[in-house]
């Protein structure tokens, strides 16, 4: 397979409260922040109801993906162009937990539809209109050489001209987001 010549053009983190977009801190939450998503929802902008349905990891990944995505410039992508490919070690557990909890009384379809960590790629595929090919993989720690390894056999394989690809991880209400 013949390599195409990728680029980072856009990097995101939101990692221990702090929110960093292309090297350069964006904002910062308090240690006090109670509620570590609204003050993302609200500082940032995001304005999408939704939100407040997903479970954590999806929160995450849409918050992030908003930061990522507010220079993208979409009009010069057919939406089957773009892709996702994201990965992290804790696949869903937090809503499994969170589902798994509920099936002792009455289980929660709002709980069940989170409970595989390819829905946080469906969320943000719905909010911005992408149709491409995308996939989540679960590994110990952040796999770079697999992730170039799959990008780019996308855009020589599979029509994608864009990806965002990186990790992002919830456990234990420890955030962790690296697109790119």
């Amino acid at each position: 397979m013949q390599h195409t010549e990728l680029y980072i053009t856009e990097s995101v983190s939101v990692l221990n409260r702090t929110v960093v977009h292309n090297d350069k801190v964006l904002l910062e939450a308090e240690e006090h922040t109670e509620d570590f998503f609204q003050f993302l929802y609200d500082r940032l902008n995001i304005d999408y109801p939704k939100f407040f349905k997903m479970d954590a990891l999806c929160k995450l990944g849409t918050a992030a993906a908003h930061v990522l995505l507010r220079h993208f410039k979409k009009e010069e992508y057919l939406p089957e162009e773009v892709g996702i490919v994201l990965s992290n070690n804790s696949g869903s557990i937090e809503a499994d937990i969170n589902y798994y909890e509920s099936s002792k009384t009455f289980p929660s379809p709002s709980l069940f539809v989170y409970t595989l960590p390819n829905i946080v790629i469906g969320e943000i595929s719905i909010r911005y209109g992408f149709k491409g090919e995308n996939a989540f993989f679960i590994s110990e720690k952040f796999d770079a050489q697999w992730i170039y390894f799959y990008v780019n056999n996308l855009m020589q394989n599979q029509n994608i001209k864009c990806c965002i690809c990186g990790w992002v991880d919830v456990k234990d209400e420890q955030y962790n987001a690296r697109l790119f």
